[in-house]
């Protein structure tokens, strides 16, 4: 079992119960997702956006145009971190200061350089995709260099990690436990609905295997 190395910077302090520095772990909270919250500074002031995000073993992939602040705050800064979250249940207790939820969480850190490759920046912009739906980048039509060129695309290098998960039920004080109150968890998951076609779309054009079994896997 691999596990990033403990420090001040990613070190779980309160619940570390819950936490995990596994890579394995991490990897599958990660993968699990398509969506993160990279954090930075600019202009003296703390800015935390949502980013669609690839990764490739350690490496985590994001794209933008070539004027992206943040991007290119990043790569100025040479290094970022990013949180990636699932919520999974919110969990209610008999009393309010011990309702919680229960979720996957994991915050990376790591070192940030600009892609320039045309032929790296590519296969970043596939994992990207690939990220997002599985077997989607071959239906596609080839990105041309006009849109290369005005693409960022931007590389991190997981260095540290850690994660934190929350998978029980109910725990309130043991006097709570006789009171007539319901307590219990109402779990949460996301779910896809089925595909709707484009409004340019031929009524006699199916819908790829690709999107439909992405539909399958995740319609419940």
């Amino acid at each position: 079992m691999k596990e990033y190395s403990k420090s001040k910077l990613n070190r779980v302090k309160r619940g570390n119960k819950r936490a995990t520095y596994d890579v394995e772990k991490i990897n599958t909270i990660l993968d699990a997702g398509f969506l993160g919250y990279v954090s930075y500074i600019y202009d003296g002031k703390a800015l935390c956006l949502p980013m669609g995000y690839g990764r490739k073993d350690n490496k985590i992939y994001l794209h933008g145009s070539n004027a992206n602040r943040m991007l290119l705050t990043l790569i100025e800064a040479k290094e970022m971190s990013m949180t990636v979250t699932h919520l999974d249940g919110l969990v209610l207790a008999r009393s309010g200061l011990h309702h919680s939820v229960n979720y996957r969480s994991a915050t990376l850190f790591g070192t940030v350089r600009k892609v320039e490759n045309d032929t790296d920046k590519e296969a970043a912009l596939v994992c990207f995709m690939e990220q997002m739906i599985e077997n989607r980048w071959d239906e596609i039509r080839p990105i041309n260099q006009k849109e290369l060129d005005r693409t960022l695309v931007v590389e991190m290098t997981i260095e540290t990690a850690s994660a934190k998960i929350r998978d029980v039920g109910v725990e309130d004080e043991p006097e709570d436990y006789d009171l007539d109150i319901w307590a219990g968890i109402v779990p949460i998951r996301q779910i896809a609905d089925y595909p709707i076609s484009d409004k340019g779309i031929s009524e006699n054009m199916k819908i790829p295997e690709h999107v439909l079994e992405y539909y399958v896997i995740n319609k419940s």
